[in-house]
């Protein structure tokens, strides 16, 4: 069975505290590993995790504040010292090309791995080779350039047996149905896919970090089987969660019920919130689905369509 988990390396916001670590989200999507804003420690949260260098085959940053992008001198020489056998791509915005590069080459390391800079200028699809789904941008509000990520996968159709078994269609037969879309019955009849077969949605997946409420996280949040999503703040301090460009649990939690989210996961937590059940009260009044107040360590799945 395909494995698709969403597994938290950390969840601090701005400053680590004793019991969260700065950012880091590995999304293990069968063969794919993508490693959203590695913040400082994020290669000890994967040893922690269980999790290897060797599965990250894809890098995003959302925008170069420290607490989502100084782990990424660490992650970057760890795929090299571990010799990763795949190419790496690593996506983050444009503006911040400057902090990418210094962060790079942060200190001496012999380079061993393809690492395919990325870099966004704009919102919109973005290049993913070889990967089973499809790959956005969508701008965020911050005072740095930032950029949300949306993971789509293509739509499929899901065979339905009682049909075969009602038409007597069995073994190859069905394998070149599935391959050509129709096959002939032995009394002449043909038999098209859809005829054995319902539509089959495929998952999304969406990372919202800082930002204030604006367009786009709207629309990165838009029917996500799996939102992860900043919630800084709580709407007692709604007003320093707009001066900073964040948002509070609240709003969080009021665009994904409007968005139709299936799985809430919320994280980047202030350090000024010792406990997080205000978070959680405040989050469960506007969202009655699947709710994650997110802690270090801790694997969400993606929840399955069927």
């Amino acid at each position: 069975m395909s494995q698709r988990e969403l597994v938290v390396l950390g969840t601090a916001s701005q400053v680590p505290t004793r019991h969260r670590n700065h950012n880091g989200y590995l999304l293990r999507w069968d063969g794919e590993g993508l490693l959203f804003d590695p913040g400082e420690g994020t290669q000890r949260q994967m040893l922690h995790a269980g999790v290897s260098a060797t599965g990250i085959t894809r890098i995003a940053v959302t925008h170069f504040h420290g607490d989502h992008s100084l782990g990424l001198a660490g992650v970057i020489q760890r795929i090299n010292l571990d010799r990763v056998p795949h190419p790496v791509d690593a996506y983050y915005p444009a503006g911040g090309q400057a902090f990418f590069d210094r962060l790079r080459y942060a200190t001496a390391f012999h380079e061993t791995v393809e690492l395919r800079p990325r870099p966004i200028a704009e919102p919109g699809p973005l290049p993913a080779p070889g990967a089973p789904f499809e790959l956005s941008a969508v701008r965020l509000s911050h005072p740095v350039d930032s950029f949300g990520y949306r993971l789509t996968e293509p739509d499929g159709r899901r065979i339905l047996p009682e049909r075969l078994a009602a038409l007597g269609l069995r073994g190859p037969q069905v394998g070149r149905l599935q391959q050509q879309g129709s096959v002939e019955l032995a009394d002449g009849r043909t038999v098209t896919l859809d005829e054995v077969s319902e539509a089959r949605p495929g998952q999304r997946f969406a990372f919202v970090m800082d930002t204030r409420l604006c367009p786009g996280v709207e629309e990165l949040a838009e029917g996500a089987d799996l939102l992860v999503i900043e919630a800084t703040f709580l709407d007692a301090d709604a007003r320093l969660a707009e001066d900073h460009g964040h948002l509070t649990a609240a709003q969080a939690a009021r665009v994904a019920a409007e968005a139709g989210v299936r799985t809430l996961v919320l994280t980047h937590f202030s350090q000024r919130y010792p406990d997080l059940d205000g978070h959680l009260a405040e989050a469960r009044r506007y969202f009655d689905g699947e709710l994650v107040v997110a802690e270090d360590l801790v694997r969400v799945p993606v929840p399955p369509r069927g």
